[in-house]
């Protein structure tokens, strides 16, 4: 089978540190992080976290006759996609040739709709009040959907609605269509929005960070000794993917060529990770591109700051890499940002490797003895110049997935 090469020609991104490639990148080399204390959070009996990251976006300039069937999730979509299109310069004849297509995923739809159509139906025990459009906003494919509509995309669309893994999945189910000649362009990632109910579900597991309530500077602490927990956050990430003989041939700007992909399950545990199943999915995504182990200038690490799971990941990544490659996790400054989390992270590597360095592990003082010995990056950026990078992502189910890229 003939197969193609795939490269990314647009970024379109909104996190906590910055909403282009270029404030991303000065915040993870100047330590700027984005947590924050949540006081809103206070109403919430017995919860025990008060820290988040959220975007400062601005996403009024979006129409309102177009955006009436998104809550924010959709919404930061929208915004991140509208971006990502004027980088690769794609135009609306090619979005709606049928050979451009949408793979991108959240980890649900918009909380705050849901919200209310479950409060107005089972707490006023009535269907009045409820909006036409209140389901469009919290249904598992909302982002997918309303992209596909905002931009009259004609090509596939596939849901990645897989927890944290949502956006590495769609990034590499886009690779996957472009590779194979089933599409020629592909939009592709994941948002998420920030609401206390994605922290209560971590907070009802013990998963948060409490111990620095009055010190969000501290949190999250990935591979750190004193973590406590994880730390939840918003955004969204998203990537164009081209052939590259067309993104060649029309002169597009190449951010970088993915040279594999990667994901698999464990079939074990709901919750807890496997060092078997990340190790495996890790040996996937090398094997895709062809690579050895030793040709891998950095790792970036899913580590969120939980206790089983950055160890587990730790001793994945050493079985595969031993404790030469340099790991770090950008968790530190963003929080977990779910179904945002692949490619709001990938972005970040696609900052290092134009920039030429390599963002450290913030808030990493001391590794947790537990974890393996690996090359851990902290203290601060290290200066470097960065070839191929692989990026690592983790879901609750055993769910993993892991990416090469290739600066070119």
């Amino acid at each position: 089978m003939n197969t193609h090469r795939v490269v990314i020609t647009g970024i379109g991104l909104t996190s906590p540190i910055g909403n282009s490639l270029d404030e991303v990148s000065r915040s993870l080399r100047e330590n700027r992080g984005g947590v924050v204390v949540m006081p809103d959070w206070d109403q919430i009996a017995n919860l025990s976290t008060r820290l988040g990251a959220v975007c400062d976006v601005d996403l009024s300039e979006l129409p309102r006759k177009r955006t009436r069937t998104m809550g924010r999730v959709g919404l930061l979509a929208v915004w991140a996609t509208q971006r990502a299109l004027a980088d690769a310069g794609i135009d609306q004849e090619t979005l709606s040739s049928g050979r451009t297509g949408i793979s991108y995923g959240s980890t649900s739809g918009s909380m705050p709709a849901m919200e209310e159509f479950v409060t107005k139906l089972f707490l006023n025990k009535s269907v009045l009040g409820i909006q036409s459009s209140t389901y469009l906003k919290f249904m598992s494919h909302t982002a997918p959907a309303n992209l596909a509509s905002y931009f009259s995309i004609q090509g596939r669309v596939v849901t990645t609605c897989s927890a944290c893994v949502s956006s590495a999945q769609g990034i590499g189910y886009g690779y996957e269509a472009i590779k194979y000649g089933l599409q020629d362009v592909m939009v592709c990632g994941g948002a998420e929005e920030m609401h206390v109910s994605n922290a209560s579900v971590f907070d009802i597991m013990f998963a948060t960070s409490k111990r620095y309530n009055d010190r969000p500077d501290l949190a999250p602490r990935p591979f750190d000794a004193e973590r406590d927990g994880l730390v939840i956050g918003e955004g969204a990430g998203t990537f164009i993917l081209e052939d590259y003989e067309r993104a060649k041939a029309r002169g597009a700007k190449i951010y970088a060529e993915i040279l594999g992909y990667g994901t698999n399950c464990d079939g074990a545990h709901m919750t807890a990770p496997a060092v078997e199943g990340m190790t495996k999915v890790m040996r996937l995504s090398l094997k895709d591109a062809g690579l050895s182990p030793d040709q891998i200038d950095y790792v970036n690490a899913h580590a969120t700051s939980t206790d089983v799971g950055d160890i587990a990941e730790s001793r994945a990544m050493a079985t595969v890499f031993g404790d030469k490659t340099p790991v770090s996790s950008t968790k530190g400054f963003t929080g977990h940002t779910l179904g945002a989390c692949g490619a709001v992270e990938a972005s970040f590597c696609l900052a290092m490797l134009r920039d030429g360095f390599l963002a450290h592990s913030r808030n990493l003082v001391k590794p947790d003895p537990e974890c393996a010995p690996l090359d851990y990056v902290m203290g601060g950026p290290r200066e470097a110049k960065p070839h191929i990078i692989m990026s690592n992502n983790f879901a609750f189910a055993g769910i993993n997935t892991s990416l090469v890229l290739k600066k070119v």
